[in-house]
């Protein structure tokens, strides 16, 4: 197995509750590396291209204005199957039918305020992570405790 690269966005209402540093725990504890993170102001034109794919329902504008209420904090994240894994942590989008455990169970009620956005599939997440992280963003580097996520044939 290789190792593949996801996006998360930690969203308006993780920034305004100020969980973002318990919420990016939950992934660290995991085994998951940050190989990028920035602070950044979403402008419409960005969200637009973002949730294209909602682009016919009747609550786009509502979640690209949601999504510009305050920061959004992107984070790259790297380690086998992380697509996999993050949205395993992350749970179902809608908060209030995600399992305690996951971060949408714990700390939110919302279909739409669900404190993160992440990747889908590995053709999304690369998409995602170039439209979020300009070159130069995401680094390479090794985790000191690496050796002992893995076993040595699983990546």
């Amino acid at each position: 197995m290789a190792l593949e690269k996801t996006l998360v966005l930690l969203k308006p209402c993780a920034v305004q509750r100020g969980i973002m540093g318990e919420v990016l725990n939950r992934f660290e504890k995991k085994g998951l590396r940050v190989c990028g993170m920035k602070m950044m102001q979403l402008t419409d034109a960005l969200l637009s291209e973002h949730y294209a794919h909602l682009s016919e329902k009747p609550f786009f504008q509502r979640v690209k204005d949601s999504m510009m209420t305050a920061p959004v904090v992107a984070l790259a994240l790297e380690g086998v199957d992380a697509i996999e894994a993050v949205r395993t942590i992350v749970g179902p989008t809608t908060g209030r039918k995600a399992p305690a455990g996951t971060i949408r169970g714990d700390y939110s009620m919302s279909f739409q305020e669900n404190i993160v956005h992440a990747s889908d599939s590995p053709e999304t997440a690369a998409v995602e992570l170039r439209r979020f992280f300009a070159p130069g963003e995401i680094f390479d580097y090794k985790l000191a405790y690496f050796d002992f996520l893995y076993a040595n044939d699983e990546f």
